[in-house]
């Protein structure tokens, strides 16, 4: 045995054993389970094939559901790509003072329950007139809003809650990236005449690729599999003509409250293949697979 942990062949395999094995339980053996429980009717004990795969096709209440995370996801690629990308430029700046607070400010609201956040913000959106948003447009001389009730205001409230929640996260990302990126570019840049917008465009962005890419695809998973800020801000998973339900809150509905089991495990299968085709075709499409020139 101890001839085996000193040798170094076998001392790569010792090292990622428990990454493996973390895997197989947690992930593997999960996803094989709910790919067999997606074949039957759990509470008969039955196996009925492909029929709650069928049942999904017909489902307008499913496809609503993958309308709405669709729409969300596209939603906060726009706007936590982009801008936290211009914030990480603007904090590593040597003009930014006091750097370092603003990071923590950023940072601060992943640190914050999205139970608790929920339902701060299902009270700055409420109805009433001295709720906060209500109040904010009553300067302006508009009539309250029942923002949680209305498509439009209701994905303006949900979409404000993930960009206060995860901005700071993708900043730091993308700060790190941007730090990884040798001043020696940016001096010989100046040095030709080149304007910082110059800079921005022809290193950083280019440079911070990698990032990018990294974001983009924790983001599009992020996006599809949104669940709990839907839940919290709707003090439920009951939203108004289901304007707030996601696939995974579909999941939830099917398998926790109306305990049909294998026909939540179709959705939750028909959510991974999802997640997997569209990274699978984004990283295609940046180049990842692309063998580098020599």
């Amino acid at each position: 045995m101890k001839k085996l942990f000193y040798s170094q062949k076998a001392a790569p395999y010792i090292f990622v054993l428990p990454f493996v094995l973390t895997v197989i339980l947690f992930w593997v053996g999960p996803i094989a389970n709910g790919i067999k429980l997606s074949f039957q009717d759990v509470l008969q004990d039955q196996w009925v094939g492909l029929r709650n795969y069928q049942r999904l096709l017909g489902d307008r209440i499913f496809w609503k559901a993958v309308q709405n995370s669709v729409k969300y996801c596209i939603w906060t690629l726009v706007l936590l790509i982009p801008f936290p990308l211009l914030f990480a430029v603007m904090l590593n700046s040597h003009l930014m003072k006091h750097a370092n607070l603003f990071k923590s400010i950023y940072f601060l609201p992943a640190l914050t329950s999205v139970v608790v956040a929920g339902t701060v913000f299902r009270l700055m959106f409420g109805e009433a007139d001295q709720s906060l948003m209500n109040q904010v447009i009553g300067l302006f001389g508009h009539a309250p809003i029942k923002w949680l009730k209305q498509s439009g205001t209701a994905y303006f409230a949900l979409l404000t809650l993930c960009c206060w929640r995860w901005t700071g996260v993708n900043i730091m990302y993308f700060l790190a990236g941007i730090q990884s990126i040798p001043n020696d570019l940016y001096e010989a840049a100046e040095i030709d005449g080149a304007t910082k917008f110059q800079q921005f465009l022809k290193i950083t962005i280019p440079l911070v690729k990698p990032t990018t890419i990294y974001v983009l695809t924790i983001s599009i998973y992020a996006g599809l599999a949104m669940f709990l800020e839907s839940f919290m801000l709707w003090k439920g998973n009951n939203s108004p003509n289901n304007i707030g339900l996601t696939i995974v809150g579909y999941l939830y509905r099917q398998g926790i409250e109306k305990r049909a089991m294998g026909y939540a495990c179709a959705v939750g299968i028909v959510l991974l293949i999802l997640v997997i085709i569209i990274n699978f075709i984004q990283l295609i499409l940046n180049g990842t697979f692309k063998k580098e020139e020599d």
